[in-house]
């Protein structure tokens, strides 16, 4: 996987001083076109990060700002949401190879503090020491992304999520 640097510090200081950007995409006011949404509905949002991790990467947030995976979600809302994520994963592995599929919630009450989920396809051939946590963690870099890019993968989700429906 070939990575460019990623300025983690800088990264810190914009998440904790700018307003919430799941919000901010879902009240169409983000600031980047590299998060490409690839599908919503009424109450979910499923996007591309500006720093995508690995190939298909995909972020995937309720549209309400909520903080806690478990605890501010209604059990049946919370259901929703996590069959959402599988049927993203589902298109994920269709679009990229992938030898696992890795499903997070990460974020911290210090910054990205609205729910979100990751899902972050590891290619095949992945030395077992570039896997797991160190494939997940931007201070090893980030892949290269541009417009064009995120708008064709975008696409090809999409069309992955209308197979599986």
């Amino acid at each position: 996987m070939e990575r460019v640097p990623f300025d983690v510090d800088e990264y810190v200081r914009r998440v904790q001083s700018s307003p919430c950007f799941i919000c901010a995409m879902v009240a169409g006011e983000h600031d980047s076109d590299l998060e490409q949404v690839v599908v919503e509905d009424d109450e979910n949002l499923v996007f591309l990060p500006r720093y995508p991790l690995l190939d298909g990467y995909v972020l995937v947030a309720p549209k309400a700002h909520r903080e806690h995976v478990v605890r501010d979600l209604p059990e049946d809302v919370y259901l929703r949401l996590m069959s959402l994520v599988y049927r993203v994963a589902r298109a994920v592995e269709m679009v990229v190879p992938t030898e696992r599929t890795y499903l997070l919630s990460l974020g911290s009450q210090q910054g990205n503090s609205h729910l979100h989920w990751h899902i972050a396809p590891l290619p095949p051939g992945v030395p077992y020491r570039e896997q797991q946590l160190h494939a997940l963690m931007s201070e090893n870099g980030v892949l290269p992304w541009s417009l064009a890019q995120a708008i064709e993968m975008a696409g090809k989700l999409r069309s992955a999520l209308a197979e599986l429906s």
